[in-house]
């Protein structure tokens, strides 16, 4: 059995808050480690993003929905030690 994520291994979200509780593969099942806002149907939504560019989006979508800039700051610092970056 493959090893479940509980945040997506691309942008740091936790998966319990993707829609559909993760994005796709290519079959239609749902990922265990990445998000519906960063996968879909086995492929990454921005392919040629860098870290620091999706650590300026994550930013972006957390002031968005509220957080203050520090704690921006504080959840992406976390982005380059994920899989999908490693």
């Amino acid at each position: 059995m493959e090893k479940t994520y509980k945040n997506c291994q691309s942008c740091g979200m936790p998966l319990k808050k993707s829609p559909n509780g993760g994005g796709t593969e290519a079959d239609g099942s749902t990922s265990t480690m990445y998000c519906a806002y960063c996968y879909e149907n086995g492929a990454f939504k921005q392919p040629d993003w860098s870290v620091g560019q999706m650590q300026e989006f994550v930013k972006g979508k957390m002031k968005e929905m509220g957080f203050p800039g520090f704690l921006g700051g504080f959840f992406t610092k976390g982005i380059p030690k994920l899989k999908r970056w490693s």
